[in-house]
């Protein structure tokens, strides 16, 4: 996989991932108004790093101002990890003038197959400073028995 960002979208995600579940906005770059990728797309596309260690398969997604009560991370058929959530636009009080609006809002949804040796069962997630962690362990691979073979002759 490469960490160079893609002319075509600036993702680290490869095409040929079989993992990545990532969802294709064909009219991301269409003035649409009901377009997944409107005005709330950079929280709509939260970015997810996923690392393999020995141990276990690490995400970690940004998702700052979201408490954890506002994020579900789900397991769907037995390996599709899902998280998603939902941060709300801030209340408009009439007597306020805003003379900029940057933060995003807006629901994400992301979803990632997981390999045959991550252990569903025990996946913990925590959120801290912004960060979620989502930390699904590995089977462990087992070496096989080798045993030497006398050969007579």
């Amino acid at each position: 996989m490469s960490l160079i960002p893609s002319f075509f979208g600036g993702r680290r995600s490869n095409v040929f991932d079989p993992f990545a579940l990532d969802v294709w906005d064909p009219f991301k770059d269409f003035p649409f108004p009901n377009s997944v990728s409107g005005e709330n797309s950079a929280f709509v596309s939260t970015r997810v790093d996923w690392k393999e260690t020995p141990e276990a398969h690490v995400f970690k997604a940004d998702i700052p101002g979201l408490k954890k009560e506002e994020v579900k991370v789900e397991i769907q058929d037995d390996r599709v990890l899902q998280i998603s959530g939902e941060k709300n636009v801030e209340k408009e009080d009439k007597n306020d003038k805003w003379h900029r609006v940057e933060r995003s809002s807006g629901k994400f949804l992301r979803k990632f197959r997981l390999p045959e040796n991550a252990k569903v069962d025990q996946v913990k997630a925590s959120l801290e400073n912004g960060v979620l962690t989502v930390t699904v362990p590995k089977e462990e691979v087992k070496n096989p028995d080798v045993r030497a073979i006398d050969i007579s002759g």
